[in-house]
């Protein structure tokens, strides 16, 4: 595989991030408007794929450099093994989270002579836009508010029960208020696998009893507050498909 020359390699701030925006646009594309081209180049029988995007905005799905160690940062190895294994949007969430990891690994690469402070403004500068992974999901990132409504949107069943009821959908909150935190901490997002805290909000289903970020699957307090039983996106499209 040709990657583009190291002799182009960025050599200020700004044209790090132009060339981290680039690759970026790149995956995006890739996992959005040409996912169908993109996913029928990962098939698993192929050996092991990356996902490249490159600083002139246009991705490739290939085998990983030969050099070892690489000249720079490798995106994720083996994403097509994966791809008939899960559903589609969570293997596609997937691939954006860990081309969200190899994107900042290639722009800090490129920074590595840089003092704290340019390296902490270029973060600064990435960190404005988006992730690939909240893109691809359609998930915006959340705001940060220190100390705002703290604890009031600890993990909830439809009914919004209070701060510090766990897994049980019928269990009352008074039962398990007490309980450690270490509990709490076992449960997973099935969306995007996040542990479970307790200053977001979280919504269980009534049919698979998994728990959901409620940003994940789209699901405010308010709107829990007007659901009867609710069902995860996984379990609303079997249901359909039966």
């Amino acid at each position: 595989m040709e990657l583009p020359p190291i002799s182009s390699n960025p050599r200020t701030i700004e044209e790090i991030f132009k060339d981290f925006s680039s690759r970026r646009t790149a995956i995006i594309r890739a996992l959005t408007v040409e996912v169908e081209d993109f996913y029928a180049l990962c098939s698993p029988e192929k050996d092991n794929l990356c996902l490249y995007g490159h600083s002139n905005q246009m991705w490739e799905v290939n085998l990983p450099a030969d050099e070892v160690p690489p000249e720079m940062p490798e995106p994720a190895l083996g994403i097509n093994f994966a791809r008939d294994g899960m559903d589609r949007k969570d293997w596609l969430s997937l691939v954006a989270v860990h081309s969200d990891s190899w994107l900042l690994s290639v722009a800090f690469y490129f920074a590595f002579r840089f003092s704290g402070n340019d390296r902490k403004r270029l973060f600064s500068m990435i960190n404005e836009l988006p992730t690939v992974f909240e893109v691809v999901s359609d998930r915006k990132a959340p705001k940060d508010k220190s100390g705002l409504d703290s604890g009031s949107k600890s993990k909830q069943s439809v009914k919004r029960a209070s701060e510090g009821q766990v897994k049980s959908n019928s269990k009352p909150a008074d039962d398990v208020y007490g309980e450690d935190d270490d509990e709490h901490s076992e449960t997973l997002c099935g969306t995007c696998g996040g542990n479970y805290t307790t200053n977001e909000f979280w919504i269980g289903c009534d049919v698979c009893e998994r728990w959901f970020h409620g940003k994940c699957v789209k699901i405010t307090p308010a709107k829990a507050d007007s659901i009867k039983q609710y069902k995860c996106p996984s379990c609303s499209s079997k249901r359909g498909r039966q």
